[in-house]
């Protein structure tokens, strides 16, 4: 995948980070695959457990630098990082892929034979394609460290142990397939493919990502649909992206998961 130089070997002989610009605190670097050591190391994570303002107080800087936050969970039931098989060697580049061309195939597959694996009114089995941009509400990276102090001050089953990491990557989108994380790898092994929705989300929506675990994904919002109508459009790519997020609990349905992105600042995803 094509990267911006990564300044995280530098971190190797100055885990300061002072070479490049940085204040950090005690932390490590992670280079351990699915198919054994990167010949470089893939991020760096702080070896306290995040706290509100630390996404702020690190992440902010090290951003000037090539290198982006996201919080990533180092609980045990979630998946520690050893237990991550991240596979950057199988990664390609998202802008390589088409967020729509994507979206559509996926749908395709769910809905095949014209029998979807939820109910997925007002759609039918035909692409119904891309939701429109919506209004922003917030700045990004504001509504972003907003999120991640959110997850550091209430750890919960969805990132039990948070702690923030950074990742050499262009834009946050791009973040998941910078470090070949592979949460998706039943539905899609190929996570630039999903990080070109998230770039197409990054333009329509103002998201960011905030936080992976081993097959969660967590992204802020700051520009969410206004209107039941504009959630359901967004809904729809939420079904394509990620079937597992409609038809369980109380969302049963795609209109039923549409309620709930009114206006929500945040965004999550689970892979079986």
């Amino acid at each position: 995948m094509a990267t911006l130089p990564n300044p995280l070997p530098q971190l190797i002989t100055d885990p300061s980070g002072r070479a490049v610009g940085l204040q950090l605190p005690p932390g490590q670097l992670f280079d351990l695959t699915d198919d054994g050591p990167w010949h470089e190391p893939l991020l760096w994570h702080a070896q306290k457990q995040a706290a509100p303002g630390t996404w702020k107080a690190l992440g902010a800087p090290a951003s000037r630098v090539g290198l982006l936050p996201v919080i990533v969970d180092l609980g045990g039931s979630a998946g520690g990082l050893r237990d991550w098989g991240l596979l950057p060697g199988e990664t390609s580049y998202p802008g390589d892929h088409d967020a729509e061309d994507v979206l559509a195939e996926y749908w395709w597959e769910e809905t095949e034979g014209g029998e979807a694996a939820a109910d997925i009114e007002p759609f039918g089995v035909e692409w119904p394609g891309l939701a429109p941009a919506a209004a922003l509400t917030a700045d990004p990276d504001t509504r972003a460290a907003q999120v991640a102090d959110m997850l550091a001050g209430n750890p919960d089953p969805v990132i039990e142990e948070p702690h923030l990491a950074l990742v050499p990557a262009r834009r946050s989108a791009d973040i998941p397939a910078a470090i070949g994380w592979a949460g998706p790898v039943n539905y899609e092994c190929d996570v630039a493919r999903l990080c070109a929705v998230l770039r197409s989300w990054e333009d329509r929506f103002g998201i960011r990502v905030v936080a992976l675990g081993l097959d969660t994904l967590v992204v802020s919002v700051a520009a969410p649909p206004a209107t039941r109508a504009e959630a359901e459009a967004v809904a729809a790519e939420h079904f394509a992206l990620c079937p597992d997020t409609i038809g369980q609990g109380d969302r049963e349905s795609l209109q039923a998961y549409a309620k709930d992105l009114v206006g929500a600042h945040t965004w999550t995803f689970w892979w079986d």
